[in-house]
C-alpha cells in the first residue's frame, strides 16, 4: 500500500494533528511528509540529539534527509505533556527509540520539545530540540529541585 503525500497546503487543525503528522512520517521514512509539518519560516529551528543548532528550511530538510536516508526511524513518542496558548504550541515528551547495536535491538530515550506556531497554513512546527537521556526511561519530575542550574 502506498501512502499518499499530504501537500503543503492541508490546514492541519490543532498541533496535536501536526505532531502525529510528524511521527508518522519519520517512522516511515517519508521526507516530503516530513516536511511538510514544518512552518515555511527561515528562523524554524531544528537540535537532534548530541547535535548543533540547524536554523532555516534547508538545514532542518538536510538534516532529515541524512537521517532518513537509510530508513525510518522507529521513535515513539511517550509522557506526552501539552501547553496551548493563543496561536503558540509546546509539547514536551520522550521519545522511545529502538536502535541497533552489535548487541542487537535496544531501547534509547531522548526528551523532547516541540513549538508549534498556527500559521494561515494551518498548525505548523517552528522548533523541535532533543536531548539523549539514555538507556532508561527517564522520570517525571513533578517538584522543582532547588537547584536547576
Amino acid at each position: 500500500m502506498t501512502r499518499e503525500r499530504m501537500p503543503r497546503s492541508v490546514l492541519l487543525a490543532r498541533a496535536e494533528d501536526v505532531e502525529a503528522q510528524y511521527y508518522d512520517a519519520l517512522q516511515n521514512g517519508d521526507l516530503e511528509r516530513l516536511m511538510a509539518t514544518w512552518a515555511d519560516d527561515e528562523e524554524i529551528v531544528c537540535i537532534h540529539p548530541g547535535g548543533q543548532r540547524m536554523i532555516g528550511p534547508m538545514a532542518v530538510r538536510a538534516s532529515f534527509e541524512a537521517m532518513l536516508a537509510g530508513g525510518g526511524v522507529a521513535a515513539v513518542p511517550e509522557q506526552v505533556r501539552r501547553l496551548q496558548g493563543a496561536g503558540v504550541a509546546v509539547h514536551h515528551l520522550v521519545e522511545r527509540l529502538r536502535v541497533a547495536t552489535p548487541e542487537g535491538p535496544r531501547q534509547a530515550y531522548v526528551m523532547v520539545t516541540h513549538v508549534f506556531l498556527h500559521t494561515t497554513q494551518g498548525w505548523r512546527m517552528v522548533a523541535h530540540h532533543a536531548s539523549p537521556a539514555g538507556a532508561e526511561p527517564p522520570a517525571m519530575v513533578q517538584e522543582w529541585p532547588s537547584t536547576v542550574h
